[in-house]
This record gives structure tokens, sequence and C-alpha cells, in this order.
């Protein structure tokens, strides 16, 4: 298994790239070049050629090796099947082969339309004072339907199934893997729009749709802890399959209704299995922790992502890693 960390490619992010390496992680997962004059020249877009290759050198001279690109094109109207798609979906093939050409092995993608992960609180008190994430579908409920109107499940399916069959043939000649994220929370309807990436069945759906050794998941623990109590089975089922390209480290506790993020070390879920399982299945990708504690010292300015609650997680995870691999 590659220890990763999401590492922004914003060069305000130097420091966290720093602590990082001084951490150990040899693997970054990165964003899309956004900022004008440093991986930018004229009038590339973030998915040519270019700025990808000073993105990834930046990262090179950092110490780096980028495993991961988790940021999307605008997918809006592929997601929702309007005209313009196949605009949209060219930008994605533009992405991978780019990617190909640079070895740059996986892009982490997600299908949810309109918004994103979504939390009702991102300040609610843990640990020692610290401060987590979490959700509650009752408030959502009372959120007002998205303009744009409401989008069903089998619109998704659809719209899921002509994107994968414009995009897993450009990945499979560019040798790159799609790792699908999960919806999150996976939950369906939210705000008048569906969620399809909701449950471990949905998942098989995904694999089946478009079956292509290229075509995978992005497990998101905490995401597939509110799907189902026995992750381990879930690594177990995927794994065997070769089809987990990537993972995220968290855990939640709650259920899909109503949850809260966790530390590490204090969720529900049996961490030291599930790496027992991902080295039993042949897991050798990438896996980075997600959605850490902000605490003491530290902004909560981007809950989920403190840096000191980064260090706590890399250092569990390596621990576990270190005793899993001597038995």
């Amino acid at each position: 298994m590659k220890l990763a960390e999401m590492l922004p490619p914003a060069p305000e992010a130097a420091a966290l790239w720093r602590i990082a390496v001084q951490a150990g992680v040899e693997w970054a997962v990165g964003g899309l070049p956004q900022t004008a004059g440093v991986d930018r020249r004229g009038d590339d877009a973030p998915w040519d050629y270019l700025p990808l290759l000073s993105m990834k050198q930046r990262y090179e001279h950092a110490g780096l090796k980028l495993a991961v690109i988790e940021a999307r094109p605008p997918l809006v109207k592929a997601k929702r099947g309007l005209p313009g798609r196949d605009e949209e979906i060219d930008t994605v093939c533009t992405l991978i082969e780019n990617m190909g050409r640079l070895g740059i092995p996986v892009w982490c993608y997600e299908w949810m339309s309109d918004f994103n992960w979504l939390r009702t609180d991102t300040a609610i008190p843990s640990r020692g004072g610290s401060l987590v994430s979490g959700y509650d579908h009752a408030l959502m409920e009372q959120a007002p339907p998205v303009e744009a109107g409401p989008l069903s499940e089998e619109e998704l399916w659809t719209n899921l199934e002509y994107f994968l069959r414009r995009v897993v043939p450009v990945a499979e000649q560019a040798n790159v893997k799609l790792a699908m994220h999960p919806d999150d929370p996976p939950i369906s309807p939210v705000r008048g729009v569906g969620r399809i990436m909701r449950s471990v069945d949905n998942y098989q759906r995904l694999l089946d749709l478009v079956p292509s050794p290229v075509n995978g998941i992005t497990l998101c623990q905490g995401n597939f802890r509110l799907m189902t109590d026995d992750i381990p089975a879930v690594i177990r089922k995927f794994g065997e399959q070769g089809r987990i390209f990537f993972v995220h480290f968290r855990d939640v506790r709650g259920t899909v209704e109503k949850f809260e993020e966790t530390w590490h070390d204090d969720g529900p879920t049996d961490m030291w299995e599930c790496l027992r399982t991902y080295h039993e299945v042949g897991y050798d990708g990438p896996m980075r922790p997600d959605h850490v504690p902000t605490v003491e010292g530290d902004s909560n300015a981007n809950p989920g992502y403190s840096a000191y609650g980064r260090l706590f997680a890399l250092g569990y995870i390596r621990g576990l890693v270190e005793g899993v691999r001597r038995g």
C-alpha cells in the first residue's frame, strides 16, 4: 500500500507539502492545475499536457510522486444529460490521455450532480474539544430543491453509462484507472436530486455497467461504513475483483440519516481488520487519510483537513500498516 496525502497544488500549500514529506509521505494526491503563472501558461486548460507536466514536476521536486488526481473538469451537463455534455466529456478524455502520457495512474471522480459532499455542521465537539463535521438529513430535508429541477436515479444511471462508454476506452488506451468515489452522504434524494453511488449493490452495478479492468472504485471507508457494518467484507468483495484503485481511510459514527466523523482510532470500525484485509487481497494502491478532526492550534477554515489532525492520522495508519506487514 502506498501511503499518500491530499496535497493541493496551490503555492500556499507548500508548508503542508513539507510537513507531509517530513512525516514520511512519498505519494501525493493532487488536484488540477489552477494557478495562473505557476502551472498554466497562456490559454492552456488545467487538463492540458503542459500544466499537468508542470504540476507533476513540482511534486517531484518536493520529493513526492503523484499517485492520483482527485479533481474533475466540469461535468454538470454530463451528469444531467444536457446539451453540451459531449464537450464536457471531451475535456475528461483530454485529461485522461495526458495523465497517461505523464504516468499519473489514477483519476478519482464522482457522480454527484449539482453539489458535492454535504455536511450540516462542521464544528461538532469531539475528543478533547477537537472539532469534526456531521450530517443530519432531517435538516437537509428542509432545504429548497435545486434550481435545475429534480433528477432521478435512473437518469443518473443512463447518463453514467453514456459517460463511461465514451471514457473507458480512452482510459484503457492510456492505462489510467477510473476510481469512482461514493456519494457523500450516500442517501437519496437530496434537494430533489437522486444519488446512485450509495450502496454496495450499486457499486457492483457500476462495475458491471461497462466491464473493464480500468472501471473501479475509490473505497472511501466513511461512506461505505454508512452502507454496511462490514467494511472488511466490502474490501474482500471488490479487492478480489481487482477493482479497488484508491482508498480514503476514515470512519464515522451513526447512520446515513445522522452521523458524525470520528478520530481514526475512535470510530466503530475495526481499522486493523480493514488494513489486514487490504493486505490479504493484495491491494497495493494509494491510501490517504480523510476528514481528520480539527485540533488545538489549527484552523477550522477547511473542515476535515487540519494539518495537525493529518499528522495524527498518518502516524496511526503507518503504525497499523507496519503491524500488518509484520503479521
